[in-house]
């Protein structure tokens, strides 16, 4: 480890020393369910709107078997406000794999992680560092940011995550990775409050489109109605004051990916129980 690693560890020990977000609830947990359920939240959504979301997920459904038992409707409702419905169906269906084919255990392998519904890369790293405290790497925005800011500030090219993994890994603590992920993305995000927006930089960034005038934005409101029951063709269309165009696309995407279906003249989730 060269000087430079050396003074950039101290720098991100230091933050979280005195800023950290030490009271997160997800962080004091080493039970893998509870920390899917976060890393699955966090996905594109701020902090603020996840924490009180998480105490209410949890306290409906606080094991995974609860979860792999309950219904797609029931998951959905207490998911109103997350938005990125997907993401729900996705850690409904991984709670079922686990709940049937794994006895309602947690595997603990990287490579068996990723075998879950929904599970990908990163997810999985994450699992099993946040929950087992393995030093695995991976890379996220915060974290993303904070590498680019501290060892490529001046870049004037884009700069790819194969370039930062090597120095991730080089910087990487061992002994306690869980933490030292934590203070990572706490200064990341840190960074980014200051106006610190370097990882737009980066080949994997990717602007969010805006959910206003959205087909994702006629998905949410499709299933935040049918999570509540379900509708007659006329009245789903009638609540929901779209464009057709818009409307029937999402529509037929839902369907598509078994999200929804039409029974007769009914629309409704469709779900597994």
């Amino acid at each position: 480890m060269n000087v430079k690693e050396k003074a950039f560890i101290e720098i991100v020990q230091s933050y979280y020393k005195k800023e950290g977000r030490h009271n997160l609830s997800w962080r004091k947990t080493k039970d893998p369910y509870k920390i899917i359920v976060s890393e699955v939240m966090l996905q594109q959504t701020q902090v603020a709107r996840v924490q009180e979301k998480y105490k209410e997920f949890l306290a409906l459904f606080p094991t995974v078997v609860s979860l792999g038992d309950a219904t797609l409707v029931e998951v959905l409702k207490v998911w109103t406000g997350l938005g990125y419905n997907r993401r729900a169906k996705f850690l409904k269906s991984m709670a079922e794999t686990i709940t049937t084919e794994y006895k309602g255990k947690f595997p603990q392998t990287v490579e068996e992680l990723e075998k879950l519904p929904g599970v990908g890369h990163y997810t999985a790293r994450a699992i099993a560092t946040f929950a087992y405290n393995q030093p695995q790497v991976f890379i996220e925005t915060n974290i993303r940011t904070v590498y680019m800011y501290h060892f490529f500030p001046e870049s004037e090219e884009l700069v790819d995550d194969k370039v930062l993994l090597p120095i991730i890994e080089a910087t990487l603590d061992t002994e306690n990775p869980r933490v030292w992920y934590w203070a990572l993305m706490d200064y990341g995000s840190y960074l980014k409050s200051q106006g610190i927006k370097i990882h737009r930089r980066s080949t994997q960034y990717v602007k969010q489109k805006p959910l206003k005038g959205s087909i994702r934005e006629v998905r949410g409101a499709i299933i935040k109605v049918l999570a509540q029951g379900p509708q007659t063709v006329i009245s789903l269309q009638k609540k929901l004051d779209f464009d057709v165009i818009r409307y029937e696309t999402a529509i037929t995407q839902l369907i598509t990916e078994n999200f929804i279906e039409k029974e007769k003249t009914f629309f409704k989730i469709k779900d597994s129980k």
